[in-house]
């Protein structure tokens, strides 16, 4: 395995830090940019597809870098405030340059016909479906160098190269055994050595140009002027799209904006699905096996993310994923706990024994074998969607209903069996206590939404039911402190029964969800931040393996100690998970306590969406503080 000349070591590893990528997204591909101007991961035609970048996981597996020739570490990173335009600024020894990446989005493409992939309502806009890299020389002169080395199929696949046209400014590269066809546009004089397209020059103040590599029939910028129009014509499609969000008048905002741009750029927008993260086997351990495909959508993150989408004031995508979730629900067949972006049901599981790995760690795999795991917060998570959806429309549409109905009584029919639970642990089923959570979820917000149709025998009987898994969970969840516990069968914590009081299985003043809130923060947590269970504890088929603290757990620990009144420790809590940002104001999946180091697939949605929870109920508790403040009252008097 060789090391690319383009990446600077830290700590004797040739691979840049997870959390120091940069993400790129046009709603249907995404990109991974890492500080040395490299595209390190990308997959195509979508966001699931076999990658044609793929150095993050070994680096053979293909890379596309544009920047100065000896120098390997920007001098800063930013993304364009209110956009997915990602900017790096680069001083070497004799000048300065900036380059800009983006993912275009462009018009609406399909006005004499119709889309093949598209199932939600056609807007305005359509991805481009062109990466686009664009410099400026702003000081001096900068020896520029551009490589481009894809390898298709997961670093399977090497392509060859042949010019578009009769001079040195267009490419083309297609692989022995594959349909894509990837094409080149650049101002710069491109030449081929194997499977690489190349290209240096010398810029110099006030010096402009372009690269751009595009997938498909709508064509790449063939000029300055037009790769420039189109950056800016992207920068204001994120601009225009953040500007229907309703967010609050705080020093957080930023965090907010950002998710919420970062969530938007996680969404298959021809379906409205969201992926949980766009990336496959970043370690969760570093060189270790807990290594997953996180490329698809996750049932339980809907309520999470009509919730987050709902509360800032993104209505249009929180339909477009509930009307997913809907598709995906409407079948004969039984509620899964993923799906593909499209659907798909089956996500059979594989290794690519032929990658080394991210910093080594082994296996990388793709499709993700927990697809046909029973886990019983599905129903719950579902059901509190419906809710959600109804509640914010006042209405249920009447083709939902028996959709809601079968997965009500799916619920009440096996919610005495035991299942993998939320963290899909690959050891033996267990009665988990947030899955009969879950369970609860379904009859209580089913029931809720019966009496709203009037339907009081269902509602009645639903209710009934949802106090029979209570009184369960009571008897047999809680330990002799009286703080609820992981599964039936033993003392141990887990970080999701933080979720009683966000779920409203108890009430935040309830003495259960005090003392487990409380005892999860003093026995679950390393150096403040929250695990999601301790592997020494936990049946997870991993013996012996240690993970991070899990991101999402912390962001739930806000919002419970928010919820039972400990706003100082809430505030506090969430003001150091901030602290641990990426550059980029990025989250991954962990974060490993003793350096702040991000592990797991980037960036996390799950993580985005429980930050955007947390921030919101301190931005609420600060609100509150100060409608009772002395200096307001004054001002009110």
């Amino acid at each position: 395995m060789r090391q690319l000349v383009t990446d600077t070591p830290l700590g004797g590893s040739p691979f840049p830090p997870i959390a120091d990528y940069g993400f790129l997204s046009d709603c249907e591909t995404t990109a991974l940019v890492a500080p040395s101007g490299n595209v390190e991961w990308m997959c195509l035609p979508r966001m699931d597809g076999p990658s044609v970048f793929g150095a993050i996981l070994d680096r053979d597996a293909g890379f596309f870098r544009v920047g100065p020739a000896a120098t390997q570490v920007p001098a800063g990173r930013r993304y364009i405030p209110g956009t997915n335009v990602l900017e790096t600024t680069w001083g070497t020894k004799t000048g300065w340059v900036i380059v800009r990446d983006v993912l275009l989005i462009g018009p609406w493409h399909h006005d004499d016909d119709r889309s093949h992939t598209h199932r939600r309502s056609p807007t305005d806009h359509d991805a481009d479906h062109v990466l686009l890299r664009t410099l400026r020389c702003v000081n001096g002169s900068v020896e520029i160098e551009m490589e481009c080395e894809p390898v298709l199929d997961y670093g399977r696949e090497r392509v060859s190269w042949e010019y578009g046209d009769e001079g040195y400014h267009a490419a083309i590269a297609r692989g022995p055994d594959s349909d894509l066809t990837l094409r080149l546009h650049t101002d710069l004089n491109v030449g081929f050595e194997g499977s690489r397209a190349r290209a240096r020059t010398t810029m110099r103040d006030g010096d402009l140009a372009y690269v751009a590599l595009g997938w498909s029939e709508h064509g790449c910028p063939t000029t300055w002027g037009e790769a420039y129009e189109r950056l800016r014509g992207t920068a204001d499609f994120w601009h225009d799209w953040l500007a229907h969000g309703d967010f609050p008048d705080h020093p957080w905002r930023t965090y907010l904006q950002r998710s919420a741009l970062t969530l938007k750029g996680l969404t298959y927008a021809p379906t409205g699905a969201m992926v949980a993260a766009p990336t496959t086997s970043l370690p969760e351990t570093p060189g270790g096996q807990r290594n997953w495909d996180y490329r698809y959508t996750w049932i339980r993150d809907s309520t999470f993310m009509l919730w987050g989408l709902y509360t800032l004031g993104f209505d249009w995508e929180a339909d477009d994923f509930f009307y997913f979730i809907a598709d995906v629900a409407g079948g004969e067949e039984e509620l899964q706990i993923m799906y593909g972006i499209d659907g798909e049901r089956r996500l059979d599981e594989r290794t690519l024994d032929h990658l080394g790995g991210y910093e080594g760690a082994r296996p990388v795999r793709v499709g993700n074998g927990a697809h046909d795991h029973r886990q019983h917060d599905v129903w719950g998570a579902l059901l509190d969607s419906f809710y959600l959806h109804s509640r914010s429309r006042d209405r249920l549409a009447d083709t939902m209903w028996p959709i809601l109905c079968r997965q009500v009584e799916d619920a009440l029919a096996h919610w005495r069996e035991p299942d993998r639970g939320i963290w899909e642990v690959r050891g033996e089923p267990k009665h988990f206590t947030s899955s009969k959570m879950f369970c609860w979820v379904a009859a209580d917000r089913g029931a809720r939404l019966a009496v709203l149709r009037e339907e009081h025998e269902r509602a009645q009987r639903w209710a009934a039911a949802a106090e029979e898994i209570k009184a369960d969970v009571l008897t047999h969840g809680v330990d002799e402190r009286g703080v609820l516990v992981q599964h039936y069968e033993t003392t141990a914590l887990d970080a999701s029964l933080l979720l009683a009081p966000l779920l409203r299985f108890l009430p935040p003043d309830d003495p259960i969800v005090r003392a487990t809130v409380l005892a999860v923060g003093e026995e679950l947590t390393e150096d403040g931040l929250v695990l999601r269970y301790r592997p020494e504890e936990t049946d997870d088929g991993f013996a012996g393996a240690q993970e991070g603290t899990f991101a999402i757990c912390s962001f739930w620990m806000v919002s419970a100690l928010a919820e039972i009144g400990e706003t100082d420790r809430a505030r506090d809590l969430c003001a150091k998970m901030l602290g641990y940002a990426s550059p980029l104001l990025l989250f991954a999946e962990e974060i490993e306590a003793r350096s702040g180091r991000h592990l797991g697939n980037f960036p996390q949605a799950f993580t985005h969406l429980a930050l955007i929870n947390a921030v919101m109920h301190v931005v609420r508790a600060d609100e509150e503080l100060q409608e009772r403040s002395p200096i307001r009252e004054d001002v009110d008097r």
